[in-house]
Order: structure tokens, then sequence, then C-alpha cells
């Protein structure tokens, strides 16, 4: 009897754990495909904020999923300038309009964009001990 429920158990505990691991490998985003880089036309590359241009021929990953959104959520800085001119890639979706670079506009990834749910709405940006209000535009 002893062997039996030993066994039962060590069976629920690697149920248990398979099960757990499935579900964390389903909050992982995984590129969903690539894009092929494009040289860009002359005097189109924008270097601003220590950018990089495609490289011709270079492969990029595309992601159409973003980690599970929630209070803590941690997230990757990338600075852009989304004035007319910057190298934010063209007005913002959500007003379809260019932001001074004096006004903090964010554009977020797609899970956190929400469809446009976010659009014009201001998040609060922590790090470091210090926050930073920002309006989402993209």
């Amino acid at each position: 009897m002893k062997t039996f429920t030993l066994g039962a158990s060590l069976l629920i505990l690697v149920i248990v754990l398979v099960t757990y691991c499935k579900v964390v490998e389903a909050q992982v985003c995984r590129p969903s495909g690539n894009i092929r880089g494009r040289k860009p036309p002359p005097g189109e590359c924008n270097q601003e904020n220590d950018s990089d241009c495609c490289v011709e021929g270079k492969l990029y990953p595309v992601y159409r999923c973003s980690p599970t959104v929630s209070g803590n959520t941690k997230a990757v800085l990338t600075l852009n300038s989304f004035q007319a001119g910057g190298d934010g890639g063209g007005p913002s979706k959500c007003d379809n309009q260019y932001h001074s670079d004096d006004t903090p506009v964010v554009a977020l990834s797609t899970g956190w964009y929400g469809k446009g749910r976010r659009c014009l709405n201001d998040i609060i940006i922590s790090a470091n001990g210090k926050s930073v209000r920002a309006k989402v535009g993209m």
C-alpha cells in the first residue's frame, strides 16, 4: 500500500509540474515571424538617439504578442523622437499627430497597446526610484 501511495504521489507531482511548465511556457512571447530589412532611401535613415538603420537582407523578428500586463510588468525603454522628422517612424497612431519631444509620449507593444484602448491615456513609468507620466501615442 505504501508503494502505491508513493507512486501515486509522484505521478500527481509530475502532472502538476508538467502542467505548470506548460502554463509558464504559454506566457512567453516569442517571435511570430521575421521581416527582411531593406536599405532605406538616401537621406531617410535617421540615427537620432543612437537609432540603428535597417541592414539590407538582415532578418528582424516580428512580434504579435506581449508579456502579461500588470502593474509591475517589466519593459525595455527605447528612446525615440515623435516629432516630425524624428526617428519614431511617423505620426502617433492614436491621433495621427506628431508630438514635440517636450511632451512625453510612449509607443506600447502590441499587448499593452490593447488595440488602441489605451490611446491618449497617461501611464506612469517607474525606474530607479523615479517616475514620469507619459501619454500613450502608439
